[in-house]
Parts: C-alpha cells; sequence; structure tokens
C-alpha cells in the first residue's frame, strides 16, 4: 500500500496539473463563456483519467492478469487524486456560475449526487472513520458512489461520440470507450475469482 507521503504527492501533482490546464485554456481562450467551458472539459477528462484506474483497477486484473496488480495498489491513491484534481473543476462552474450563464438545472441534478459521492469517498478514505461504518456498510455505500460517479461520467461522454468532425470524435471517442469498459471491468472485479484474489494475504 503507498504511503502517506506518496498519496498527498500524488493528490498535489493532481491538483497542479489540473491548475495548470485550467490556467493554460483560460489564458489562450479567455476567462468568459467560451474560455470556462474548454476549461470544464479539459479538466473534467483529467478528472476521469484518473478516476478511471480507482473504478476499473481491480476488474483489470480480474481479466487481464497480475500484470494490472499495481492499479489496483493504489487504487486509493488514485481516487484521492481525482477528488483534488476535481476541485479545480468545481471551482471552474462556480466562476461559470459567477459570470452569469448559469448551467440548466439537470446539470445540478446529475453531477451534484456525484460530488457528494467523491468528497464522501475522499472523507471516508480515512480508516477510522470507514471503519464506523463496518464492513458491510463501507462496501455498500462504495459500490454505490463509485458506480454513480463513473454514470454521471457516462452521461458526457456517451452523448453522441461519433457525430460531429474528426476533433470532436477525437475529443469524446476515447473516453466514451473507457465509460463503456469501466462497469465491465467493475462488474469483472466482483467475480467470486476476483473477490478471492483480492481477500488473499
Amino acid at each position: 500500500m503507498p504511503s502517506q507521503t506518496t498519496t498527498a504527492a500524488w493528490m498535489g501533482a493532481a491538483f497542479a496539473a489540473a491548475a495548470a490546464v485550467a490556467a493554460v485554456v483560460l489564458a489562450v481562450f479567455g476567462t468568459a463563456e467560451r474560455g470556462t467551458d474548454i476549461a470544464l472539459q479539459a479538466t473534467a477528462r483529467l478528472s476521469f483519467l484518473l478516476f478511471w484506474p480507482a473504478y476499473a483497477g481491480s476488474g483489470l486484473v480480474a481479466l487481464l492478469g497480475p500484470a494490472w496488480q499495481p492499479l489496483q495498489r493504489h487504487g486509493r491513491t488514485f481516487g484521492l487524486a481525482f477528488a483534488s484534481a476535481h476541485l479545480v473543476h468545481v471551482a471552474l462552474v462556480a466562476w461559470l456560475c459567477w459570470i452569469g450563464p448559469v448551467p440548466a438545472r439537470g446539470t445540478f441534478i446529475l453531477f451534484g449526487p456525484a460530488l457528494v459521492f467523491i468528497y464522501l469517498l475522499a472523507l471516508l478514505s480515512i480508516r477510522s472513520l470507514q471503519q464506523r461504518l463496518g464492513r458491510s456498510g463501507w462496501w455498500l455505500l462504495r459500490t454505490v458512489a463509485v458506480n454513480y460517479i463513473a454514470y454521471a461520467f457516462a452521461a458526457d461522454f456517451l452523448r453522441y461520440p461519433l457525430l460531429g468532425d474528426a476533433k470532436h470524435i477525437a475529443e469524446y471517442l476515447p473516453f466514451a470507450i473507457l465509460s463503456i469498459a469501466g462497469p465491465i471491468c467493475y462488474l469483472a472485479s466482483m467475480t467470486p475469482l476476483a473477490l478471492r484474489v483480492r481477500r488473499a494475504p
């Protein structure tokens, strides 16, 4: 299991990377609605690339073998790095609301619970808090939370990924593929064999 220092370094690096991406986009495209929208898209994709290994790592081990165990071992680190990087995305949403074009209510209905789940899981990564839920309670909460977060990402990336020009396809298709592969991997991680491997000393 990665040390607390390693995890903290990943969290700091993830936040810095997301902030740098946002800063470059806003510098190039401006801080008005268009630039903020592009920054939101860029930081959402960075967040997803950190979330995906935390979500699918165990399933990759079940499907493809022990070569993928480093992703499984670092699942908590990837998850906390994702939560850290996503703070930049949240700040951009707040900025977009401040400058005027508030997103539609449906956006908050879809992504609001996902946001709550992200930081609830981050809080419960503290072992003492996690233990208060008990093993069954933690398993249930984590299962619901990570799959809802995956669904929220998929709801964005699976909207017409093949319609539009080559630029649109390049922006959406790889993430659409990962959005489909993620739940398949997650289901694989719940097979009896995968559960036995995970519980093995």
